[in-house]
């Protein structure tokens, strides 16, 4: 009688599971590495030195989240994302110390019409471009992103109080929106962000553009705050295209993206790596940033990747030029866990009078134009 009890309530507890077909899902991934780097200063305008350290997230960073949907028919679904991000090597919160940093929406999705969520999102920009550069993928991540992270393709700064629109692929075709709300009264349009973007996949062939703009960000209730962005500027916009061709297990690629400041204060202490805040004089700031990218799959465990980026900018009256080179192998142990080895080469030339050197992204600024940085790593996902 017992066992008729305990197997008719299991019955009634999953049959109510199915119906409403929901989920939860705990996923993560964990990159631990260490890390040379050939010249590092502590302060702005100090000495370099050499620099032996151990590294999270050098490649992709470190995360874990909780992802839901629940079935609530005809095609539409509930649907919600909460992401930690966090330093393997301290176990402290990443992204200014936000428990959910990286992400942290809900909202509905069709089969038929896409998906609207509101919270903390990723812009457009991150959404459609950066699949098709390096740095926004795991063939090379955090240290493979363009001076300053100044597009946003490797996602230094999230959009906060955003609704965002993301549509189902139409054969191909897919496109998005997001729109950040400063949260102010009497100051809509200040501190606020938008964002658009469109794709097209074709068999091997993938490409897409996207604009994203912030107005008066980095203040604290709207929708960017200078714990997340790497400039301090009265408007920043972001436009690009890039596309990329698989042939077999090689896919080649290209990037164009541009990133407009005006009335630029400041390059942020997010920007500059922990060094403080650095005055830009409260002019345009412009970068125009080129990558030339390509992956190729040797075995199925075994892959390499490379990029080479040409930046050329214009920064308080100077027009530096960044050239970096990186390259990535990656031999993968299972499914779930692969080890890694990268380096990255960045010279920067005509700096004038800028108190910057070259800087590679996650790594530091360097005292002189040319900085060299390896990392071997391991990376796990569950």
């Amino acid at each position: 009688m017992k066992k008729t009890l305990v197997v008719a309530a299991l019955s009634g507890v999953f049959a109510t599971a199915a119906h409403a077909q929901s989920s939860v899902t705990l996923y993560g991934l964990i990159d631990a590495g260490l890390t040379y780097t050939n010249n590092n200063v502590s302060t702005f305008g100090g000495d370099g030195h050499s620099n032996w350290k151990a590294t999270s997230g050098s490649a992709n960073g470190s995360r874990w989240g909780l992802r839901g949907s629940e079935d609530l028919g005809g095609g539409l679904k509930a649907i919600f994302t909460l992401e930690n991000g966090f330093n393997i090597m301290n176990g402290q919160n990443g992204q200014g110390g936000r428990e959910f940093g990286r992400q942290a929406f809900v909202g509905l999705s069709s089969n038929q019409f896409g998906a609207v969520t509101l919270g903390r999102q990723y812009d457009s920009v991150v959404d459609f471009l950066g699949p098709l550069a390096l740095t926004g993928t795991q063939y090379g991540g955090t240290q493979f992103a363009h001076p300053f992270d100044n597009d946003n393709l490797d996602n230094t700064f999230r959009v906060d109080n955003s609704v965002k629109y993301t549509s189902a692929n139409y054969a191909g075709f897919k496109v998005g929106a997001m729109y950040g709300f400063s949260n102010q009264a009497g100051g809509f349009s200040n501190n606020r962000a938008y964002s658009a973007g469109v794709s097209y996949n074709y068999g091997p062939l993938n490409v897409a553009g996207a604009y994203f703009q912030a107005n008066n960000g980095g203040q604290a209730a709207g929708a960017l705050t200078t714990d997340q962005t790497p400039f301090a500027a009265g408007r920043q916009r972001i436009f690009g295209g890039g596309l990329n061709y698989a042939f077999g297990p090689a896919t080649v690629g290209f990037v164009f993206t541009q990133t407009m400041l005006d009335n630029a204060t400041a390059l942020t202490n997010v920007g500059s790596q922990g060094l403080g805040n650095i005055a830009l004089g409260g002019g345009s700031v412009r970068f125009t940033n080129y990558e030339v990218n390509g992956r190729y799959n040797l075995t199925p465990a075994l892959s390499i990747a490379g990029n080479y980026t040409f930046t050329d900018s214009h920064i308080a009256g100077e027009k530096p030029k960044f050239h970096q080179f990186n390259l990535q192998t990656a031999y993968a142990l299972s499914k779930r866990t692969d080890v890694y080895l990268q380096g990255e080469y960045q010279h920067v030339a005509d700096a004038g009078d800028l108190p910057i050197g070259a800087t590679i992204n996650g790594v530091g600024i360097s005292s002189s134009t040319n900085q060299v940085s390896a990392t071997v790593g391991v990376r796990h996902r569950f």
